[in-house]
């Protein structure tokens, strides 16, 4: 039996093997190109090549990277130019509001508008307590216009009359009836100027806060529900409630 050869000769013998390997390689190839080769040892070739893999991962990821990075710059871009078009909105709206809020401010204390042909207020016969009895009639039958026409007509009428505060009262009803707020508003305001000591005045003043909140107007309302309290302190109790329910609604200060 032949002694095996031990790990450091074997070692030796494969790597005279592999040069005369890469020598014979390199005769053929000059031996049919007449040019001679430069051989690289193995393990060179494979650390080239291993850095030329690294390199192209890291080439990769930078493309990535940009590709990333320049989709998030489009997105700020893009973002930058919805946001200033949402202030130019925005700003927009703020300066509808505000003229909105002073045309409505304008109408709270202009005259009563002046009754359009479909609605003519009903000619006076001379007699306030008859006009004014059959204006109510209407109402309470639930001829809404023809209860408005009937006491618009008695306030441009009767101007002056014992009756005409609540005449603007119940005009007021009628308007709110149909939702004409800021005309509703302008007509109880006619009705309890000096606060009258009325059975009807404290729900004037009520339907004038409600009137007002309707109008987007809650600072009005609750300085109008403050009057309430100070001038009718013993309103009935159904008027009550309404008027807190509304404090309600407006959020007023306690």
């Amino acid at each position: 039996m032949e002694d095996p050869l031990d790990a450091r000769d074997a070692k030796r013998v494969e790597r005279m093997e592999k040069v005369v390997r890469e020598l014979r390689s390199i005769v053929f190839q000059l031996r049919d190109t007449g040019k001679p080769v430069v051989v690289q040892p193995a393990d060179t070739d494979a650390r080239m090549a291993e850095m030329a893999g690294k390199l192209s991962d890291l080439e990769q990821t930078l493309r990535s990277l940009n590709s990333s990075f320049e989709t998030v710059t489009r997105d700020l871009d893009q973002a930058r130019r919805e946001s200033a078009a949402l202030k130019k909105d925005v700003d927009a709206l703020s300066e509808r509001l505000a003229n909105l809020e002073q045309k409505q401010a304008q109408a709270a204390v202009a005259p009563p508008p002046e009754v359009s042909e479909g609605s003519a207020p009903t000619a006076a016969a001379g007699d306030p307590a008859r006009d004014f009895a059959q204006a109510r009639q209407l109402m309470l039958a639930g001829d809404y216009d023809g209860a408005e026409a009937a006491f618009a007509g008695f306030v441009e009428a009767y101007p002056d009359a014992s009756r005409t505060p609540e005449a603007h009262y119940w005009w007021g009803k009628t308007l709110t009836v149909r939702n004409a707020h800021a005309d509703a508003a302008r007509a109880y305001i006619g009705a309890i100027r000096g606060w009258p000591q009325t059975p009807w005045a404290p729900d004037a003043v009520v339907e004038l806060s409600r009137s007002l909140l309707a109008l987007k107007k809650p600072a009005d309302a609750c300085q109008t529900l403050a009057e309430f309290g100070r001038r009718y302190p013993k309103a009935p109790a159904n008027v009550a409630s309404r008027a807190a329910a509304t404090r309600t609604q407006a959020k007023c200060a306690a």
